[in-house]
């Protein structure tokens, strides 16, 4: 038995009582603590109240669905959570994230990959930045909010506003794909009309002023058709 992570408690939320037992064995196996509910009802009150520490949840369930769940959840916590799905029509929202899942698998699955999903959002978990509430640090990258400046391998960076919170809301959650238009509203926050092509410029300056001093070490990734990422 994997003693890797001890006492983690995982709540998975599936109303195939079949799966939920597949995934409950095989996470075990890995030394992860297990929860299960089979319908969406309680799942928000019991991830606010509970000592959950990641959270698997159906996309289809009776009662509140995964999205409904994800999004409630989201208002109060950054628990990591890893989204089930057999919709194909939802795959692209699932894809872009925008619903503030870590990552989705599709049904069917085996129950070791999504095990070796938790295992991977666990690990990069692990490595994101420690936010205080002034200074978010990622890599070689630094940005103080409060004096909103940014460094880049300990030299100052200039950054424009919208740069600024492009990069500070993707610095948040790395490897984390933020879709286009969930950035357009963080950066716009006078709810003013931009196309998608305005966030491709910002980010592309962005890039190279992340780049100057690091030429080789480019942590902002373009995902085709999707949005972007910190990485």
């Amino acid at each position: 038995m994997s003693i890797d992570y001890p006492n983690m408690k995982v709540l998975i939320v599936e109303d195939e009582q079949k799966i939920a037992q597949v995934l409950v064995d095989f996470l075990e196996l890995e030394g992860f603590e297990t929860q299960v509910l089979n319908d969406g009802l309680h799942a928000v009150e019991t991830i606010k109240n509970g000592n959950i520490d990641f959270v698997i949840l159906d996309l289809m369930l009776p009662h509140k669905d995964g999205l409904t769940i994800c999004k409630e959840v989201r208002q109060f916590s950054s628990i990591p959570l890893l989204m089930l799905t057999a919709r194909v029509d939802e795959i692209d929202r699932l894809i872009g994230l925008e619903v503030g899942a870590d990552d989705y698998v599709c049904k069917p699955f085996s129950a070791r990959e999504v095990v070796a999903r938790v295992k991977t959002i666990l690990r990069r978990i692990d490595v994101e930045p420690k936010i205080s509430e002034d200074e978010i640090a990622y890599k070689h990258i630094l940005i103080n909010i409060q004096r909103f400046k940014c460094f880049v391998s300990s030299v100052e960076v200039e950054l424009t506003p919208v740069e600024f919170r492009l990069l500070q809301t993707m610095l948040k959650r790395p490897g984390v794909v933020h879709s286009r238009d969930s950035l357009m509203q963080v950066c716009y926050v006078d709810d003013r009309v931009v196309s998608s092509r305005t966030i491709d410029s910002h980010i592309k300056n962005l890039r190279a002023k992340l780049t100057m001093h690091q030429t080789q070490i480019d942590l902002l990734h373009s995902i085709y058709g999707v949005g972007y990422k910190i990485e």
